[in-house]
């Protein structure tokens, strides 16, 4: 399997952008757009997600192999089959993507990624530690079944995984419409980070916004409506361990103290969801959010 990993190439990119991020904060008087402990949290996730990756880059590797060798189709190493292919691992990335906000079992894996209430490019190294564990990787696996190298999807997985960092950041504004209307952009995803009750679960795009268009999940930033960052339960913790794993915990309890035919569903089901309906869901939230804007309008 020949693969090219470019992630190690984009970090040196990624630092100095941090540090020019960094600067323009100072300089337009923004100094609390990173807070010391809140960024040292985002840095030791980005580490352990690179350690994570790489203890578990050999069995996805090897699964993805496996599939594509007992799959009747064989696209090859074609040019077109490249630009195909990151096409289709970026739909497969949303469908991963919305998953992991409306399933909790894999919420718990991509949790951290949203567990700070700043919004800057070292946010964006809040990548997960547990995604072997979640299983996140079986989004992917059609790509290989339909008969795409396994070199070329995990290439095209590490294209899509460094496009996203830079729209992590509010020091770019809205772009040119023609722009925004076909990829994801720091406007769009600054929405996707937000727990207003409007802009919560949308705009679930690696690189494509338009999948966010066609299935009904777009959100488009409003001027005037501020934007607050994190969990609509925020973590309240600058522990590591902490961010890394609380959903897991939460998931065990609940898990423990729930009635054996609803185990199940504090797992499958929406983050929030319990079976007693004594917790509040995000659909509850956006429900509320959307009576309130009639009140105000009537």
């Amino acid at each position: 399997m020949t693969a090219f990993d470019p992630l190690p190439y984009a970090i040196p990119v990624f630092v100095l952008l941090i540090a020019l991020e960094m600067a323009w904060a100072r300089r337009n008087g923004r100094l609390r757009a990173y807070e010391v402990r809140d960024t040292a949290v985002s840095l030791g996730l980005g580490l352990g997600s690179v350690i994570a990756g790489a203890l578990s880059a050999g069995a996805v590797a090897a699964m993805l192999v496996w599939v594509h060798t007992i799959s009747p189709l064989s696209v090859g190493w074609v040019w077109w089959a490249w630009p195909l292919c990151f096409v289709l691992d970026d739909l497969a990335y949303y469908w991963l993507h919305r998953a992991g906000h409306r399933v909790r079992w894999f919420w718990a894996s991509h949790v951290n990624h949203h567990s700070s209430q700043h919004y800057n490019l070292s946010t964006a190294l809040r990548q997960t530690w547990t995604g072997f564990f979640a299983l996140s990787f079986v989004f992917r696996l059609p790509l290989a079944a339909a008969g795409f190298e396994p070199g070329m999807i995990l290439t095209c997985a590490g294209l899509n995984l460094i496009y996203q960092f830079w729209i992590h950041t509010e020091a770019i504004g809205r772009l040119p419409r023609w722009f925004e209307a076909v990829f994801n952009t720091p406007s769009h995803h600054r929405v996707h980070h937000a727990v207003n009750g409007l802009y919560l679960d949308r705009n679930y795009a690696g690189t494509l916004i338009v999948w966010d268009k066609l299935f009904g999940t777009f959100q488009r930033e409003l001027e005037g409506q501020p934007i607050r960052y994190g969990l609509v339960q925020q973590l309240g913790s600058f522990n590591i361990l902490t961010a890394a794993f609380h959903e897991w915990k939460a998931i065990a309890a609940d898990l423990r103290a729930a009635p054996w035919r609803h185990k199940l569903g504090y797992i499958w089901r929406e983050p929030g969801w319990s079976h007693d309906s004594s917790r509040e869901t995000s659909a509850m939230i956006r429900a509320r959010s959307a009576d309130a804007g009639e009140s105000r309008k009537s």
